[in-house]
């Protein structure tokens, strides 16, 4: 089993709150990683990972994950951070005063998923305020959601954090027995990166998209849950790149982020839209279905690599089709690249 944590927190406005295109999940990364550095570093710590009290460190831990000597799984120094932040409903929206907003967090350390010092840094951060013109707002209530959405137990009411309400993490099982799936089609609904060799990918194929979320699920599971997939990595490959792209319509998004640390800009931009596959899909379902809360490719944490899988796609149907029963799908659109 792959289990993580889902929670959501809700927030009231007290300014108006502005959240950029393609921009909300990395306000939220980086405001978070500021607030939280202040609570827990020591005084004169400028390098968490030089840091002398690092090992006992829950900022360096939770945002600044680091193998001891550099031992971690497949040689990594550098860890995946135990989080995600969902946020992308937030794009280009403006909060008015009063009204409510929310975000999602998953946590993949199941064992000590540091819940308190999130809570923490959220309340903080929205005393202090939020998005580009610094709005206040409140942390009003945290809920921890199921798979559907559903809350299953409210952890912080707005006041008090309650440290035994935590219900059962999800599970997903990778590994499930296979259903027969000839056709997929995968939306990606943030942008979306992806590496092939020391290169970024211009096309989805199957291959790269399944390596990457293969192998970032066996990391995540092994550096912070049960431990790394018991899987023959190498066959399961082969067969994914055996898996055609029929359909592929994409468009690239171009936006940057300034470092408030360093100065620098980075790029945040990559692909979203729809790609279809067909071939012998059922052993990757499960895999395909964990990229919703996980995320593939670079810059997860802060929401990129969003996916949404439908499977089962009757051939020529695209992103406009009717979905409900018994409407008739318009034509096919050619792709964009």
């Amino acid at each position: 089993m792959f289990e993580f944590y889902r929670f959501r927190f809700h927030f009231r406005a007290a300014g108006p709150v502005h959240f950029p295109a393609y921009k909300s999940g990395n306000i939220v990364r980086g405001a978070f990683g500021g607030i939280f550095r202040k609570l827990v570093c020591v005084p004169g710590c400028d390098d968490a990972k030089t840091c002398r009290t690092r090992a006992t460190c829950p900022y360096a831990r939770v945002f600044e994950p680091r193998a001891a000597r550099g031992d971690g799984p497949s040689g990594l120094a550098d860890w995946p951070r135990p989080f995600v932040f969902r946020a992308a409903h937030l794009d280009g929206r403006t909060v008015r005063a009063g009204e409510a907003f929310h975000f999602d967090v998953h946590l993949f350390d199941v064992r000590d998923p540091a819940l308190p010092y999130f809570v923490l840094a959220f309340a903080q951060l929205a005393r202090e305020g939020l998005g580009p013109g610094r709005a206040r707002a409140e942390l009003a209530a945290v809920d921890q959601l199921d798979l559907s959405g559903a809350a299953t137990a409210r952890v912080f009411d707005g006041e008090r954090f309650r440290t035994h309400g935590l219900a059962a993490p999800n599970s997903v099982d990778p590994t499930a027995p296979a259903v027969p799936t000839s056709r997929v089609r995968v939306r990606f609904v943030t942008p979306t990166e992806l590496k092939s060799g020391h290169e970024l990918a211009e096309r989805p194929e199957f291959g790269i998209l399944f390596g990457r979320l293969r192998d970032r699920i066996s990391t995540l599971r092994a550096l912070y849950g049960a431990g790394p997939l018991e899987i023959d990595f190498h066959a399961m490959g082969e067969r994914a790149a055996a898996v055609r792209m029929t359909r592929c319509e994409l468009r690239k998004t171009e936006v940057e982020r300034l470092s408030s640390r360093t100065g620098q800009r980075h790029p945040l931009g990559g692909f979203v839209g729809e790609a279809q596959y067909e071939g012998d899909l059922g052993e990757f379902l499960p895999y395909l279905r964990l990229g919703k809360w996980v995320g593939v490719g670079r810059q997860t944490v802060w929401g990129k690599g969003e996916l949404e899988v439908e499977d089962g796609v009757p051939e020529g149907f695209s992103t406009d089709n009717e979905r409900n029963a018994g409407r008739e799908a318009r034509p096919a659109r050619p792709p964009l690249y």
